[in-house]
């Protein structure tokens, strides 16, 4: 220890490694493999029914083409590699005709939807060690309210990307020097979006979906864990897929797209619940002396 008690740096990495691989360990003591495939599959399969609401609600509300623009915005942030393939398929869902919002097809799709909720609701309860005591038609309905919001919300954010080219040109008519950054403008404004989006849904999980309730400073590493992992498990799996798409395409042929998919969110799902573990890994680590985590003297 240094003088006045202060501890040495060296200390204070030491805990925060001891943290992290506390947050592994327990990732692997508490299934996370076999969670995060859960999430993974109940991600895949509820995306396509969101999209169907998504669609829904947009020609409810006049403007049908709007969902294409969010399912490009959702994908923005996907390796191309993956997200190429899926967003033709989705487009394929989303440009096919609907009879009305409240058609028991979109009512069904809802409910699939909110099963994605759900998948998240079970891995973040087992990393912060809670037991769910709410009745599960509750949480059903919750997850469904989850799915509705989120459809709306995307709606709104959905307008601005539309918007924004037009709101661009008027402005570009009175500042003629912005008129050469047009498309880097917007290129920026769509990761941005993305990234907002990413980073509310990450709060929304942690902070109300599972049992209990947590103080945004109990979540908010776990999150910005979550997101940097993401950042680099996105690249690294895009310049992988770049180099080597065609084993996916000589060993599952038409499912290519799908398993690429597949294997992106099990990945993605794999370090969403590492950063719950991470979050539960420092909320211990809080009562349990320093010297408990690390050998410091």
């Amino acid at each position: 220890m240094e003088r006045g008690g202060r501890k040495p740096p060296n200390g204070s990495m030491r805990r925060y490694f001891a943290i992290a691989l506390e947050a592994y360990q327990r990732f692997l003591a508490d299934d996370g493999w076999a969670i995060a495939s859960h999430i993974a599959l109940s991600a895949l399969m509820a995306m396509f029914p969101f999209f169907i609401v998504l669609t829904s609600l947009a020609g409810f509300f006049g403007s049908a083409d709007l969902a294409d623009e969010i399912a490009n915005l959702l994908l923005a942030t996907w390796p191309q590699e993956v997200a190429r393939p899926l967003a033709n398929e989705i487009h394929d869902v989303l440009t096919t005709a609907r009879t009305g919002v409240f058609t028991l097809g979109v009512v069904l799709s809802v409910f699939f939807a909110s099963s994605g909720v759900e998948s998240l609701r079970i891995g973040l309860n087992r990393a912060y060690e809670l037991v769910e005591t709410r009745n599960w038609i509750v949480l059903r309905l919750e997850s469904i309210g989850y799915v509705l919001i989120a459809a709306l919300a995307l709606l709104a954010l959905g307008f601005l990307v539309v918007l924004g080219p037009l709101l661009f040109r008027t402005f570009a008519r009175h500042v003629p020097w912005v008129r050469p950054w047009h498309e880097v403008t917007f290129t920026f404004f769509r990761f941005a979006l993305a990234a907002l989006v990413l980073t509310v849904a990450l709060i929304v999980a942690h902070k109300w979906i599972p049992a209990g309730r947590r103080r945004m400073s109990e979540i908010v590493p776990g999150i910005a864990a979550t997101l940097f992992l993401w950042l680099a498990a996105g690249v690294g799996l895009g310049r992988y897929l770049d180099e080597f798409s065609f084993s996916y395409v000589n060993t599952y042929a038409g499912l290519a797209s799908a398993m690429m998919a597949l294997v992106f969110l099990y990945w993605t799902a794999t370090i969403f619940i590492y950063g719950s573990e991470l979050n539960a890994a420092r909320l211990r680590a809080r009562h349990r002396p320093a010297n408990a985590i690390t050998d410091d003297t």
